[in-house]
């Protein structure tokens, strides 16, 4: 029972054991992180020639924090939240919303955060999320599949090379950043929990 107890990501410290104040728990959460998906949607840093959301930042800690199963129904959420209108992507209502906007130049991207929130959350799942470099390491191929899922997508609507020079290399250093940021966070959270 010991080795089941320190295999479960952060959010498992909070869960009720089951019944309806888990399953009400869980949503609760699920809609939180919707809520904070959304945030971090709108919320640009200006690093270099393009302004960068803190979206994959969320997507990561949701994820290590959550576990797999949590990170995707929450992923699942947010993009539903999108599909049926809600404003809840960086260029909404701006630059569209609903399917259309879904379709449209970040499709690719959104489609691959909810894998970059399975292989995270599979990660925290196994204790990886007690481990800096684990974690990174995890974190790094997830950002790497969400990239090119990205990147795929929109070589379909614009090309390869305007792709690669518009929808990735301009991201690079502060996804990097971002990975590095949250692999340490969550780490850093449990070694309080332990102290605590």
């Amino acid at each position: 029972m010991a080795i089941a107890t320190t295999m479960r990501p952060l959010v498992s410290l909070t869960l009720p054991e089951r019944g309806a104040a888990r399953l009400a728990t869980q949503l609760f959460l699920a809609l939180a992180g919707t809520l904070l998906l959304t945030l971090s949607a709108k919320t640009k840093v200006v690093l270099g020639p393009v302004d960068i959301s803190l979206q994959t930042l969320a997507v990561l800690l949701i994820a290590s924090a959550f576990g797999l199963r949590l990170a995707v129904a929450t992923l699942l959420l947010y993009l539903a939240e999108g599909a049926f209108g809600l404003p809840v992507f960086q260029g909404t209502p701006e630059k569209g919303i609903g399917i259309a906007y879904m379709l449209g130049s970040t499709g690719g991207y959104l489609a691959g955060f909810v894998v970059m929130a399975a292989i995270a959350g599979w990660a925290a799942d196994r204790g990886w999320d007690r481990s800096p470099f684990k974690l990174f390491g995890a974190m790094l191929i997830a950002e790497v599949l969400m990239m090119a899922m990205g990147f795929a997508w929109l070589a379909m609507l614009i090309g390869p090379e305007k792709s690669w020079q518009f929808g990735v290399l301009p991201f690079i250093v502060g996804d990097l950043i971002k990975v590095a940021l949250a692999a340490s966070l969550v780490p850093a959270v449990w070694a309080l929990v332990k102290r605590g």
